[in-house]
């Protein structure tokens, strides 16, 4: 009874906190677009294994700190002292990176740490004339804490809070975010499950005078892995709470609906609108696991296809790819995803436990 009343005291103060969060988040985050928000940095994928898998997370049963900390409810005892490290050669001189811990706690549950950060690279500092003054730099930083913990041998809920730090040159920023997820798991039809509330939160200093809005996200991911094959799909429907994700052209050739030249749309034009709007929330992917050293994945962002491809060009934008291979203690990844026919980052993944490393390779029990 003391151990039921301490959990749901813990988890109490935690949906609090986060709860709050949606009192003080700007409500024009939930009415624009995805465009035009700030710390924008902070949904770019963690590990080269989201990467490969279209750049969303996605929740599965093989305990995997990236994803958990994306969707909090897959925070469990499995993760027990596993490590994360994670660099991006990014566009340009831009680079940024992921490294993550987790430890659990009697009583209170599973808790994950994340650094991340973005480099922009150096700067020439010029004025209108062309004076020069020197160099300046710009990056962005966020810290992580994360909570999960099992309600049921099915359902599990987590929470993320999140300290985010931004500087460009002499201006610099500082915000507060939360996450809020629920997940359902069924390890006899090996499907797993979440719902993830993201980014709930506000920015508490501006570079200037304007405060901007988070870039808030409702996420529902699944995957199913067969049974009899070692194929496991997965589908991510992101910006739930946003129906029209098209961009606004504002030198677009011709509107989207009926006008005297153009004429009224037909039904299948209509259709095929609905579909493209729809389509825009979708990320596919699948994965190839013959073995546990060995792990491929393919993944394909429809709403990236559209908005990065180039209509003239036959390319692979939107689609994306990595391998994980198994060596020893340490599992390695690599991740590389085509944004548009400039080019594609490279993302590279090194996991490993601590209790493994260092004791003999023990396994660490799963609760799921």
């Amino acid at each position: 009874m003391r151990k039921t009343k301490y959990f749901f005291n813990t988890y109490l103060t935690y949906l609090v906190f986060s709860l709050s969060c949606f009192w003080i988040v700007p409500s024009e985050s939930f009415a624009q677009r995805q465009s035009g928000k700030v710390y924008e940095f902070i949904n770019l994928p963690a590990t080269a294994r989201i990467t490969a898998l279209g750049g969303y997370a996605v929740p599965t049963l093989d305990n995997d700190l990236g994803m958990a900390l994306f969707y909090p409810s897959l925070i469990n005892p499995g993760l027990e002292n596993e490590l994360s490290l994670n660099f991006v050669d990014y566009f340009g001189d831009i680079n940024y990176g992921t490294a993550a811990f987790s430890k659990g706690f009697n009583h209170i549950g599973n808790l994950t740490l994340g650094i991340s950060y973005i480099n922009y690279g150096t700067f020439l500092e010029a004025d209108e004339m062309g004076n020069t003054y020197g160099e300046f730099t710009a990056g962005e930083y966020v810290v992580s804490l994360g909570w999960g913990r099992a309600l049921s041998d099915r359902i599990s809920i987590g929470s993320n809070i999140k300290a985010i730090s931004s500087t460009f040159e002499q201006y610099s920023s500082f915000g507060l975010a939360a996450d809020i997820a629920v997940g359902y798991f069924d390890e006899e039809r090996l499907i797993a499950s979440s719902l993830v509330f993201r980014n709930i939160g506000r920015q508490i200093t501006t570079y200037y005078s304007n405060r901007e809005p988070l870039p808030f996200d409702i996420v529902f991911g699944i995957s199913k892995k067969l049974i009899n094959a070692p194929l496991r799909f997965s589908f991510v429907a992101h910006n739930l709470h946003i129906y029209d994700l098209t961009y606004e052209d504002p030198v677009a050739s011709r509107p989207a609906f009926s006008t005297f030249e153009t004429g009224p749309a037909t039904s299948q034009e209509r259709m095929n609108e609905i579909t493209d709007k729809l389509l825009r929330h979708a990320v596919f992917g699948m994965e190839f696991t013959p073995t546990e050293n060995f792990i491929a994945g393919l993944g394909y962002n429809y709403r990236r296809r559209q908005e990065m491809g180039v209509d003239t060009r036959l390319s692979t934008v939107g689609l994306s790819w990595g391998i994980g291979v198994k060596i020893s203690n340490f599992m390695f990844h690599y991740g590389r995803s085509n944004y548009h026919l400039a080019g594609a980052p490279n993302h590279f993944s090194i996991t490993t436990n601590i209790d493994k490393l260092f004791a003999g390779g023990s396994e660490i029990p799963s609760i799921r």
